[in-house]
C-alpha cells in the first residue's frame, strides 16, 4: 500500500531530528556529494578548455553547453540515486519498528472487575468514546483521534475475555501475520446476554443510531463480545429485526479464517479497514433520538414483512393479549381473557386478539403488532414486541408477587422501552398473592421463588383498568390517527 505524501514527509522530518547516529549518516552523505561536486567542477574546467581549443580549430560538433548539461545530469543523478536508496531503506526500517511497536492489551480489564458497569472502564479500557449531545456514544477507527490507526483484535476465547486482546496499528505497518478485513465492522460489547431479547435489542439499537448518523452506512460484518468473551449468535428475533433494518442477513464473525500460529501458539491478529465500537447500549441518546431509531426499525420491519400501515378510516381498536407458558403465565388464563374480552365488546370497533408469540414467526408478530393499539402482557421478553406498534399505542403490564420489593430496577425496563419507542405505559398490576417463601419475604433469596411465579387476577381492578385505557385510545382515534411513518424517506423507509 502506498503511503500518503504527508506521512512520508513526516517520516523524513523525523529522521532529520533523530539521534546522533542518523545525523552522522547524513553528514557522511553530504561529504560524499561534496567530493563529487569538486570533481565535477574540475572536470567542467578541463572540458571547457578543451572545447575552447576545439572551437578555435573550427571542429566543434555541438554547443559546449550541451556537453556541460550532460555532465550536470550524470553527477546530479548520482547524488539523487544515493539519497533515494538511503531514504527507502530508512522508511522500510521505520515501518518495521512501527510494526514491532504494536501493543496488544486485554479486552477485559481485570483492574475494573468490581466496577464493570461504571463509565467506560472494562472493555477496551484505554479507549474513550465520541459523544455528541443527544447522539450515540461510539468509537470509530481509523479517525483523527486514533492517529489514523486501525483497530486490531487477537484471540477468540469464549470463556475468559482477558485472553482476548486489542491494539491500534497503522495500516502501512500492521502486526506480523495480520489479516486486514475490508469494509465496515460493527463491534458490540454487551454486559448481559445477546439471547435475551431485551438485552440484545438494547445492545444493538445504538448501531441503528450510528447508521442514521452516518447517512445510512451498513456493516459488512458484526463482532459480538460479552465481558470480552466472543459470542457468535444472538436471539433470532433480534437478528431478524437487524436484518430487516440493514437490508441484509447478519454476518457474525467467528474468526474461523484467522488461523492459529502453531509455532508460537497464538491466534494471528485481525485488523479492520473501518470499525465502529459500541459499549454503552442506548446510554447518552436523547429520547427523540431513541424514538427515531425505533421508528426506523419498525418501518423497516414492516417493509421486510410486506406489512402495510393501517388505514386511518373507521374506528378500529386492536387489543392484544400476549400469553406465556410456564413462568409468569396466568393461574386462570380463561378468566383473565374473559375480563378483557368483556370490556372490549363494550367499545365500538374493538377487537381482542390472544396470541402466544413463541408460536408465531417474526413476520407474523410484525403483522399482529401493526394491528395492535393496546398490548396486555406479563412482564417478559415478549413485551419487546411493543416497538412494532404505531406510536402512541398503549402498554399494560402484569407482575407476579415479590417483584416490586426484590427485582430492582430491572422490573422497569418495559416502562423505559415504552417511553423510548413513543408508546404509553398505562401502569402495572402486581399480584399480592404468590407461592410461599421459606425465608422472610424481604430476603433477596425469595426472588428465586417469586421470579417466575404465576399471576392471578382481580376482576374489579382489571375491568376498570381496561375501561380507562380503551376510552383513552378511542378518544385519540376519534381525534385523528396518524398512520404515516415519522421516518418516511429515511434510509429507504417508506
Amino acid at each position: 500500500m502506498n503511503k500518503p505524501a504527508s506521512e512520508i514527509e513526516n517520516t523524513i522530518n523525523s529522521s532529520r531530528s533523530s539521534p546522533r547516529k542518523s545525523k552522522n549518516q547524513f553528514l557522511r552523505k553530504l561529504s560524499s556529494c561534496s567530493q563529487k561536486l569538486s570533481i565535477y567542477i574540475l572536470a567542467l574546467f578541463v572540458v571547457f578548455l578543451i572545447l575552447i581549443q576545439i572551437r578555435s580549430l573550427q571542429t566543434l560538433p555541438a554547443s559546449p553547453w550541451d556537453v556541460v548539461h550532460q555532465w550536470e545530469k550524470i553527477v546530479a543523478n548520482s547524488c539523487l540515486s544515493s539519497f533515494h536508496e538511503s531514504g527507502v531503506k530508512e522508511l522500510k526500517a521505520m515501518a518495521s519498528k512501527l510494526r514491532e511497536a504494536v501493543t496488544f492489551l486485554p479486552l477485559k480489564d481485570l483492574r475494573y472487575a468490581n466496577v464493570a458497569m461504571r463509565g467506560h472502564t472494562w472493555f477496551m479500557s484505554s479507549m474513550y468514546d465520541v459523544h455528541e449531545e443527544g447522539e450515540v456514544q461510539y468509537q470509530q477507527f481509523p479517525t483523527k483521534s486514533s492517529g489514523g490507526r486501525v483497530l486490531c483484535y487477537k484471540g477468540r476465547d469464549t470463556h475468559d475475555g482477558s485472553w482476548n486482546s486489542y491494539a491500534l496499528a497503522w495500516p502501512e505497518a500492521l502486526p506480523h501475520n495480520a489479516t486486514l478485513m475490508d469494509g465496515i465492522t460493527f463491534v458490540s460489547y454487551n454486559h448481559y446476554d445477546y439471547y435475551n431479547i431485551w438485552h440484545g435489542l438494547s445492545a444493538m439499537m445504538p448501531f441503528v443510531g450510528w447508521h442514521i448518523k452516518s447517512q445510512c452506512a451498513v456493516p459488512k460484518r458484526w463482532i459480538l463480545y460479552h465481558w470480552g468473551e466472543l459470542r457468535t449468535s444472538m436471539a433470532p428475533w433480534v437478528e431478524t429485526i437487524l436484518e430487516a433494518t440493514f437490508g441484509a442477513p447478519l454476518d457474525i464473525e467467528k474468526f474461523d479464517g484467522i488461523y492459529r500460529n502453531e509455532s508460537d501458539d497464538y491466534d494471528s491478529p485481525a485488523c479492520f479497514e473501518e470499525a465502529v465500537v459500541m459499549r454503552h447500549n442506548e446510554g447518552g441518546m436523547s429520547r427523540e433520538k431513541r424514538m427515531e431509531v425505533y421508528d426506523l426499525m419498525r418501518c423497516k420491519s414492516r417493509m421486510f414483512c410486506n406489512v402495510s400501515s393501517r388505514s386511518g378510516k373507521g374506528l378500529n381498536i386492536g387489543m392484544t393479549m400476549l400469553m406465556r407458558d410456564g413462568g409468569r403465565s396466568y393461574k386462570n388464563a380463561s378468566a383473565v381473557i374473559g375480563i378483557f374480552e368483556k370490556e372490549c365488546r363494550k367499545v365500538e370497533g374493538c377487537r381482542l386478539m390472544v396470541q402466544y408469540p413463541h408460536n408465531l414467526t417474526f413476520c407474523e408478530q410484525v403483522k399482529l403488532m401493526s394491528l395492535t393499539d393496546i398490548v396486555i402482557s406479563a412482564h417478559g421478553a415478549q413485551l419487546s414486541n411493543m416497538i412494532l406498534m404505531d406510536r402512541n399505542s398503549s402498554v399494560m403490564e402484569l407482575f407476579p408477587k415479590g417483584w416490586l420489593e426484590l427485582a430492582g430496577v430491572g422490573q422497569y425496563v418495559h416502562h423505559w422501552l415504552a417511553s423510548w419507542s413513543g408508546m404509553k405505559h398505562q401502569g402495572a398490576w402486581r399480584d399480592p398473592v404468590g407461592d410461599p417463601c421459606p425465608f422472610p419475604e424481604t430476603d433477596r433469596r425469595c426472588m428465586s421463588v417469586f421470579k417466575n411465579g404465576r399471576i392471578g387476577h382481580n376482576e374489579t381492578y382489571f375491568s376498570e383498568w381496561a375501561k380507562n385505557v380503551l376510552n383513552e385510545v378511542k378518544l385519540r382515534k376519534v381525534n385523528g390517527d396518524v398512520s404515516k411513518s415519522p421516518v418516511s424517506g429515511l434510509c429507504g423507509c417508506m
